[in-house]
């Protein structure tokens, strides 16, 4: 990786698309960032580089010990506690907010006691590493066979939320402990994976709560960078559904819809640099392509922004995403409308309720 003369060198543990684009982020500014794979050779970590990672779980190699115990691992300690469902369910509590009533699921005998204090219906989840729908099950009293012998110990048991709908934040905290956010995010997942996010500007309901809750655990973190915090809406409360220590598909819009993205910010507070507060001045929405081939034609769509993973395309994988951003909503509509002739069936629900968040 070249040096810069400015900034240290950032060093990202995982080598996915959220990595990529932190790489991305920091080239106009001269920042170098190297998106490590958990299996590539050791190397000598200058003293002053910064560590951060895209993911909350890695694998052991000489590289990932290495990287872990570089004094400048930015929120080292954070990234195991927000991965375990257990613990982070655990500091929401601690800090008295809002969430899915739960309880550890250690044996089968405790299925009676949990549907009488949690609810009829249950979202039993992995602990660790279940994401974008899996290492979930839909528990009721008559199924609790799927929760097999090996899984008890592993998993919690939530209440099944009957949410009206999905948001999300994205806000970064810096050293000194001042904050910035994003507007509140509108999001649609199929099948647990994040499809569609549309961003209207601050929901004068819900920004000062989601910002409120987020500043909260970013604080008791003493947190430095970029996290999201996913809600369910019911009603005119939000329960806080997962948080991800890092940059998040539901930020991508800002790679367009903003001056800074998610990106640009999470290396700011990386390395505490002066950042103005985040003024976003037009509407956006962000399309998850998820196991889809490309298509050329993709390029065609104004005020459009293609991001192409260069992936295999498999069937549930996520190989790329398009940013639309534009003040005139009814010329967003518009590009939905000609984007959904190049998208394939499944797609089209999806964009259906896009097109209605803008209208």
């Amino acid at each position: 990786m070249q040096k810069s003369a400015i900034y240290p060198p950032v060093y990202v543990l995982g080598n996915g698309q959220l990595g990529r684009m932190l790489r991305y982020a920091g080239a106009p500014l001269d920042i170098g960032v190297q998106p490590l794979d958990f299996a590539a050779p050791l190397f000598e970590i200058e003293p002053d580089a910064i560590i951060t990672a895209e993911i909350e779980r890695w694998q052991t190699t000489p590289l990932t010990t290495a990287l872990a115990s570089h004094p400048n691992f930015i929120n080292r300690n954070v990234f195991g506690l927000l991965a375990d469902r257990y613990s982070q369910k655990s500091l929401l509590d601690e800090l008295n907010l809002p969430t899915s009533p739960w309880q550890q699921l250690d044996s089968e005998a405790q299925w009676a006691q949990i549907f009488q204090q949690i609810g009829e219906k249950l979202v039993v989840k992995r602990r660790t590493g279940g994401y974008d729908g899996r290492g979930q099950w839909i528990v009721t009293a008559d199924n609790p066979e799927v929760i097999t012998d090996d899984l008890f110990g592993e998993v919690i048991a939530e209440a099944f939320i009957p949410f009206d709908y999905e948001i999300s934040l994205v806000g970064a905290r810096f050293a000194d402990g001042a904050t910035r956010f994003y507007p509140v995010t509108y999001n649609l997942q199929q099948n647990g994976i994040l499809r569609y996010s549309v961003q209207l500007g601050a929901d004068r309901t819900l920004q000062a709560p989601a910002e409120a809750m987020l500043s909260a655990i970013m604080h008791k973190l003493d947190y430095v960078g970029v996290m999201a915090m996913e809600c369910f809406v019911v009603g005119d409360k939000l329960l806080i559904n997962e948080l991800a220590p890092r940059v998040h598909n539901s930020g991508h819009w800002t790679q367009l819809g903003c001056s800074i993205s998610q990106f640009e910010l999470h290396l700011r507070a990386l390395l505490n640099l002066p950042t103005p507060q985040l003024g976003i001045f037009m509407p956006s929405v962000m399309i998850n392509l998820i196991g889809t081939e490309h298509h050329p034609q993709w390029l065609n769509l104004p005020f459009s922004q293609l991001h192409w993973y260069g992936k295999e395309v498999r069937s549930g994988r996520k190989v790329g995403h398009i940013n639309f951003a534009h003040p005139d909503k009814t010329v967003l509509i518009d590009c939905l409308q000609r984007l959904a002739t190049l998208l394939p069936p499944d797609y089209q629900s999806g964009l259906e309720w896009a097109i209605e968040k803008l209208r």
